[in-house]
């Protein structure tokens, strides 16, 4: 399975799609059929392959609802998920829904993540590496207690 990778200065058109990089459209169309789920996390957009999405589908399904953070977590990640798919442009409609909680205008970033991509304001984006770069011994700490 090939990884996504790399951040690309991108811009949202008026109906609020974008044109994904090149790179990562061919990985949708090869391994994932261009289809993507997006959902809200952190002040950004994730995107899914649809693949690796049904796996996070199934792990929450498995979990308690009576457990309240169990249903604060589906009400926040998985009840604003949206089933996306590119079409023959390469483009994606980001729903408005998404767009305004991410605080989509005009100048984003896509962001490679391996497994997914996050699409971010540019300022937002631009703020949050500022500020993990003003503490990357906390940073550097956590990865290493990971082993890398």
């Amino acid at each position: 399975m090939s990884t996504f990778r790399r951040q690309f200065n991108h811009t949202i058109d008026d109906k609020g799609r974008i044109i994904f990089p090149a790179k990562f459209r061919d990985i949708f169309a090869k391994e994932h059929n261009n289809m993507m789920v997006m959902t809200t996390w952190g002040g950004y957009i994730m995107v899914f392959p649809y693949d690796e999405w049904q796996i996070i589908e199934e792990k929450v399904s498995r979990q308690s609802i009576i457990d309240k953070n169990v249903r604060a977590f589906q009400r926040f990640f998985i009840s604003p998920a949206v089933d996306c798919t590119l079409d023959s442009q390469g483009r994606v409609l980001i729903p408005p829904t998404l767009r305004e909680y991410a605080g989509l205008d005009k100048d984003i970033i896509i962001a490679g993540m391996l497994k997914t991509i996050e699409i971010w304001s540019k300022d937002r984006f631009q703020s949050d590496l500022s500020e993990t770069g003003n503490n990357p011994d906390a940073l550097s700490n956590h990865m290493a207690a990971l082993g890398l």
